[in-house]
């Protein structure tokens, strides 16, 4: 498997990749999994989810891809009268946000290693625990 796109998400105005898909847990959840347009080899998942952290409550507000149907992708196709922005009530589980340097690239899903992650676990689509977990360092200072 190639190493994917990873999702985007917005801490205290800042973007960062985040190393989860919190949509699959909808789609477990409703049964209801859209039909996306392959995108290309780095993103099977057919989009790129936009998100944001406020007051420790995680939000969906925007995708990037297209409907297997032609369609853009949108926030509002998938959740109709949202507005285009959904508090992510259904998903629980753990965000890993990598930072720092990049020190292993692995050409797979989301494993290369970077210098710390920051970990989020979610309940309800709440943060109830935040930590950063040290990976090690960069020896040379570059990528």
């Amino acid at each position: 498997m190639t190493a994917q796109i990873p999702e985007q998400l917005w801490i205290d105005g800042e973007a960062h990749a985040m190393c989860e898909e919190p949509l699959a847990d909808w789609y477990a959840s409703t049964g209801r999994k859209p039909d996306f347009a392959p995108m290309h080899t780095a993103c099977w998942r057919g989009y790129i989810g936009e998100w944001v952290l406020e007051d420790g409550r995680l939000f969906l507000i925007g995708l990037e891809g297209q409907l297997g149907d032609g369609r853009p992708a949108t926030v509002e196709a998938l959740f109709p009268g949202s507005g285009g922005r959904v508090f992510a009530e259904w998903f629980t589980g753990r965000v890993r946000v990598p930072q720092g340097e990049l020190l292993a690239y692995v050409h797979m899903g989301y494993e290369s290693v970077h210098e710390r992650d920051l970990v989020l676990d979610l309940e309800g689509g709440v943060v109830v625990r935040r930590a950063v977990v040290h990976n090690g360092d960069s020896d040379s200072g570059s990528c």
